[in-house]
């Protein structure tokens, strides 16, 4: 039985709340100190425990950026996300979804863009995550063709506008994670408003 930081004794068989607690620490290292201050070491102190324990789960470094990136992606798809009904409310919605607007979603988008140089680095990586912004922009696609045809959106080519979508809600993102000072919450929904005024017209 093994003694963690927290005092709390964890018995060998209890592979799922250890798990768990893995997953946690390596999120704290994540939202503290991105991709690149992901290393074992960082994990093990975070955990209480040992680079020994961890080599368990992760023979590699390799390894424990596989996972983290399937934590993000975990996390992610878990995260609540606003309900709307159609139109420019889906598309406003499917946006603000993607921006900072709190300590939840900072983390998120921080851990996001922190993992882009590992995803540039590697040839399999960098494919996987163009096909996520895909997927991203097809979605926008469906639904900026939706608020067209309900006359809430001026014409133009959907998959177009959806891709322009994407790269300022992206830019905004980045933009806000450098400094939150002059793009608060606030400011970065008014931005948007101001954005989706202009498609409008």
């Amino acid at each position: 039985m093994r003694m963690y930081a927290d005092g709390m004794p964890r018995a060998k068989g209890d592979h799922g709340a250890r798990r768990r607690e893995v997953s946690e620490a390596v999120w704290r290292v994540l939202a503290t100190r991105g991709f690149g201050g992901l290393t074992l070491r960082a994990v093990a102190t975070e955990l209480g425990a040992t680079t020994g324990l961890l080599t368990h789960y992760f023979p590699t470094k390799n390894d424990l950026v596989t996972y983290a990136l399937d934590l993000l992606d975990q996390r992610s798809a878990a995260r609540p996300r606003r309900t709307a009904g159609q139109g420019t409310d889906a598309v406003r919605a499917a946006l603000l979804d993607i921006l900072p607007l709190s300590a939840e979603a900072t983390d998120s988008n921080r851990i996001w863009v922190s993992s882009w140089d590992t995803a540039l680095a590697d040839p399999a990586l960098r494919e996987e995550y163009a096909g996520k912004y895909a997927r991203g922009r097809d979605k926008l696609h469906q639904l900026v063709a939706a608020a067209q045809r309900l006359g809430e959106l001026a014409p133009g080519d959907p998959a177009r506008i959806a891709a322009c979508a994407q790269a300022f809600v992206l830019g905004l993102v980045v933009q806000a994670l450098l400094d939150p000072a002059a793009f608060p919450p606030q400011r970065q929904i008014d931005l948007l408003e101001d954005y989706l005024a202009a498609l409008a017209r």
